[in-house]
């Protein structure tokens, strides 16, 4: 593309919105941050359906002022956006964004967290007696809970990664053909540089509150459509040598097919699985930008698991047979499309077990590759990798070197997203992990993934002389904590708890004390999938609009807890599916993304719904700068990304550190002769291997496997951080002197310099005095204190203090001379004074004065 050609998202402006409220109708006043431009909505409560009409003009501050005084309201509420509307049974309800925090930066579009938001209802209540089950709907509604782990942007597209916002738009027009239209081409001969603005396409999949939006499209302004993703968002920071380098982790998770743990297995015949998330992660340095993209989710098959049995681990059974591998090959030209090949499988699940388990996951997503690779050229193929996890993790096993070297094997095939001023290149592929439940395995596994890719990240920035990083690291400790609060996030969405087995689990890092979180942890995951995720997929489901209720004849004693099965809400066109299709099923990806492949076809044919042209680099749309610096906001610290990067950075921190790199890892003692007791005889960092299926696995095991796996245990580790361990630790290397660390030695005062301090104590204690008697500390403390007052104290002659005393002391007879100030600086000091009365009352100052205020006008 053009380097002359440059491309920014519209700015919203729309970011304060104020309701007020009458009998009659409901306002809706939205403006822009700084209050210069107002839109207004008037919706009608006493009509049957929605009523929504928006003034299509802008106005001004004054309009308003008289809008607002010409009308009286029973109440108003101020917010930061509008969510949609949502109808059950009665009437609809308007849902707006009460409270926001800022949670990360992008360059300089903010994201925000929702905090907290109002359900308003809109109709009229009606004389007759409302309906006995909307109160029910709107709990089950409100159990979706909006004020965590939901958030947006006024400016930037959280549905999309960092590449695909920075590609350049082919196509204009949500209706456009990208199969037949033609793109544009951005070509700029006459070297001037050009300037367009663009509202871009979101990706519904990751829209979560896209139902609600419907009853505005194409009714109101754009800018009053606020689109909110859920998963997880977080941000810290490195420093390198005081200089501020941002790392970024964004997780959007699905809404088709979503649910909970053990309600929601698989895939669905559109090719969509469940549990899937994108996590992105995004290094931050200046203009300079790097982003990697990953997936997780469900084995793409139909496969179930029975909950009716209260057991922990419910057996797993392959609901339907899939020969030809249609529903993967939905979801991996799904894949292809949106992120370009090769589409790389890291499969977790276990492969070899006694009984049957995990396994029948491994073999039937094995065999569909398989199928599907035959009708693929060998560039383009998909790469399965089989990693059994727990298998690898035995005894002395070091798992995350082995996740490294595959991790190092997925980047360099798929390469990562760079963009600067002067060059740029792009991610070409995808890594999908997976497990059972896409939890624990899964994120230890993408954590080690974005271990590797954050040493190529600031390799490409400059930052490091060798794609490596070191654990123990300031900086992998702070993705260590980024990763491990991901995975706590989406174990509460999915699971009902936090992670079981972390990252330290499998680096057998763990404290002893995990061990009894670890068992907490299990028995919350166990209650909430045994007696609540069937509430909460309804929930969920309600959310979405997969389940519309309807107070039609047909289904008034038919309502969502009433369904046995929510399979036929998940698969609405389940009979269109099933019929024979003229496409043979060999060609499951079409020549259309075949030909774009290895480049992802979205990025490449990037459609946007409206492109301007724009003649001046300060136009408010898309003056970033005004938008990101608010002038006279008043803000907490608890609220400023700042403090918040600080505060973490505060918990990161060593007690001690001999240097300052954050790339450098911080010796620690590990003593191999002191193990964490366990209540089974072993330690309980290896709480992963402690399963029973992990157990009957060594039972399977042939003698050649225990062989080369004993010479693998037996064998001395080679990696740096074995060596660090067994280095001795000495009280010198703990307790350094401060003339090695700050240059100076500390020692004793001197006895002339105890008696000057004495001496300033004294008059403190003397001038500070409540009249009461002071208790001594010593005898010869309250001696020198009973002579001082009865002299009278202190005397001043000739700016000099003097202690008076009866009996004169030598250590006290010691004159203490006052600092003499300078008629010069006087009168400096009162000319300074007098500044504020001469520019407030007198309106004239100092022409020096003004010459320097109109420097910087």
């Amino acid at each position: 593309m053009d380097q002359n050609v440059r491309f920014q998202p519209l700015i919203s402006s729309i970011q304060k919105v104020a309701l007020f409220e009458t009998k009659a109708k409901l306002y809706l006043i939205g403006s822009n941050s700084k209050e210069t431009r107002f839109r207004v909505l008037e919706i009608d409560r006493r009509a049957p359906e929605l009523s929504v009409y928006e003034n299509p003009n802008e106005l001004e501050k004054g309009d308003i002022r008289k809008f607002v005084q010409s009308r009286s309201f029973i109440r108003s509420i101020s917010a930061y956006g509008v969510l949609g509307f949502v109808k059950f049974l009665e009437g609809y309800y308007l849902i707006l964004v009460t409270k926001r925090t800022r949670c990360a930066f992008i360059g300089k579009h903010i994201i925000y967290t929702i905090k907290d938001t109002a359900m308003i209802r809109v109709n009229e209540a009606s004389s007759k007696q409302m309906h006995p089950l909307e109160q029910r709907y709107v709990k089950m509604f409100n159990n979706v809970d909006l004020n965590s782990n939901f958030y947006f942007s006024y400016s930037y597209d959280l549905t999309h990664s960092l590449q695909y916002n920075l590609s350049a738009p082919k196509f204009v027009g949500t209706r456009c053909d990208i199969v037949k239209d033609e793109p544009l081409v951005w070509q700029n001969r006459t070297g001037e540089k050009m300037t367009y603005a663009f509202r871009g396409v979101s990706r519904e999949r990751f829209v979560w509150n896209a139902f609600h939006l419907k009853p505005m499209r194409d009714v109101v302004h754009k800018d009053w459509m606020l689109e909110i993703i859920h998963g997880f968002i977080s941000q810290s920071s490195i420093s390198i040598f005081g200089r501020q380098v941002y790392v970024c982790l964004i997780a959007r998770r699905s809404t088709r097919y979503a649910g909970t743990r053990f309600l929601k297995r698989g895939a669905n015949f559109h090719g969509d699985v469940a549990n899937e998330v994108e996590t992105e992660q995004i290094v931050l340095d200046g203009n300079r930008m790097c982003s990697f993209t990953q997936l997780r989710g469900s084995v793409p098959s139909h496969w179930s698991q029975d909950v009716s049995k209260m057991v922990p681990k419910p057996q797993i059974a392959i609901d339907l047979s899939d020969p030809f591998g249609e529903t993967a090959g939905k979801h991996y030209q799904r894949l292809m499309f949106h992120y370009g090949a090769p589409v790389i499988i890291l499969n977790l699940v276990k492969t070899r077990e006694k009984r049957r388990h995990e396994s029948l996951l491994s073999e039937e997503m094995y065999s569909t590759v398989s199928y599907l690779n035959q009708f693929l050229p060998p560039h383009l193929r998909i790469r399965y990798i089989d990693f059994d996890m727990a298998r690898k993790s035995r005894g002395t096993g070091n798992v995350m070197e082995k996740l490294a070297k595959i991790a190092e094997t997925v980047i360099q095939q798929t390469g990562m997203f760079y963009s600067d001023d002067e060059r740029s290149q792009k991610q070409t592929g995808i890594v999908r992990v997976n497990c059972v439940d896409c939890l624990d395995r899964t994120n230890t596994a993408q954590f080690a993934i974005g271990k590797c890719v954050l040493a190529h990240q600031l390799y490409d920035l400059g930052f490091l002389k060798e794609r490596k990083l070191e654990f123990e690291s300031d900086c992998i400790t702070m993705l260590e904590n980024l990763y491990e609060d991901h995975g706590d996030t989406l174990a509460l969405q999915y699971g009902g708890s936090q992670l079981v087995h972390r990252i330290k689990t499998y680096r057998k890092t763990a404290v002893w004390a995990s061990q009894g979180n670890d068992i907490m942890q299990t028995l919350s995951r166990y209650y909430s999938n045994t007696f609540s995720d069937t509430e909460k997929q309804h929930s969920i489901n309600l959310f979405l609009g997969y389940y519309i209720p309807s107070k039609a004849e047909v289904n008034k004693t038919l309502h969502i807890w009433d369904l046995e099965t929510d399979f036929y809400i998940h698969n609405s066109r389940f009979d269109e599916i099933r019929q024979i299709s003229s496409i043979p099923l060999t060609q499951w990806v079409s020549p259309f993304v075949m030909n774009c492949l290895p480049a992802a076809v979205s990025d490449e044919n990037r459609v946007v719904k409206e492109l301007i042209k724009i003649h001046s680099n300060d136009a408010e749309i898309i003056d970033y700068y005004s938008n990101f610096h608010y002038d006279y906001k008043l803000t907490s610290f608890e609220e400023h990304i700042d403090y918040q990067l600080s505060h973490l950075s505060r918990n990161l921190a060593p007690a001690f550190r001999s240097h300052f790199s954050p790339f450098e890892p911080i010796r620690r003692q590990q003593s191999t002769a002191l193990k964490n007791p366990s209540l089974t005889g072993q330690s309980s960092t290896s709480s992963a291997n402690s399963s029973s299926s992990d157990r009957s696995d060594d039972e399977s095991e042939s003698d050649e496997e225990e062989k080369s796996s004993n010479n693998r245990n037996t064998a001395p580790s080679s990696s740096t951080n074995s060596s660090r361990a067994e280095d001795p630790v000495t009280l010198s290397s703990m307790f350094p002197m401060t003339n090695d660390i700050y240059g100076f030695e500390i020692r004793m005062p001197k006895k002339a310099d105890m008696l000057k301090y004495e001496k300033y104590a004294e008059i403190n204690r003397i001038c500070n005095s409540t009249g009461e008697p002071v208790r001594p500390s010593s005898p010869h403390q309250y001696n020198r204190h009973a002579q001082m007052n009865e002299s009278g104290g202190l005397s001043i002659y000739n700016n000099e203090i003097t202690i008076a005393s009866v009996t004169p002391e030598k250590d006290i007879q010691n004159d203490i001379a006052i600092p003499t100030v300078s008629d010069e600086s006087i009168a400096i000091y009162e000319k300074y004074c007098m500044l504020k009365h001469i520019i407030m009352y007198d309106f004239h100052c100092d022409p020096k004065i003004l010459e320097y205020v109109n420097m910087f006008a």
